[in-house]
């Protein structure tokens, strides 16, 4: 028959709107248990600084004292991009790559701030390097190059050759003229 198709929408099919449901309302638990996990970061931030300001020398710091404190820091605020990545699946019912490998890059650089060096070994350091640049160089890709790409897609003009630069030009030129 003309014109009959066999596409199915969310709204033909009541198995998959029934699944999409169950997976909004795991990712509302996984928000609220996040919540609950920055909470408890926080308390654990207060507790080490209050454990290092009370131990022996009271009101000094050592260097294994800042990083640890670095390192629980880090933490929650890891935990905070976590349940931002959450909460904007809510919103949008879409992944953003954008913020996951922000997320990702932020714990790596939280794996290099709290490294003791001198107990690694080089094939270790080169790895999480080799891990530092991938994930830096994804995130250009994904956030720098996207930008010009998003515009593309979006039907305005983008110069491929030059990239985001000629996408981040055009509105101030447009705004001179």
């Amino acid at each position: 028959m003309k014109g009959d198709t066999m596409r199915h929408t969310d709204r033909d099919e009541p198995l998959v709107s029934g699944l999409k449901w169950v997976i909004r309302q795991a990712v509302r638990v996984l928000a609220i248990l996040m919540t609950a996990v920055i909470i408890m970061g926080v308390v654990d931030v207060v507790w080490v600084l209050y454990k290092r300001l009370t131990d022996d020398t009271p009101g000094l710091l050592e260097i294994s004292d800042i990083l640890a404190t670095f390192g629980a820091f880090m933490a929650v605020l890891i935990a905070i991009e976590i349940f931002v990545n959450i909460t904007s699946y809510l919103r949008d019912d879409i992944i953003h790559v954008r913020l996951v490998v922000a997320t990702a890059l932020m714990a790596v650089s939280r794996k290099v701030i709290v490294l003791d060096f001198g107990y690694l070994t080089w094939q270790y350091v080169l790895g999480i390097a080799a891990v530092l640049v991938a994930t830096a160089f994804a995130y250009w890709v994904v956030a720098i190059k996207g930008r010009g790409v998003d515009r593309y897609l979006q039907n305005e003009e983008w110069d491929p050759r030059v990239g985001a630069a000629a996408a981040e030009e055009q509105p101030a030129a447009a705004a001179d003229e």
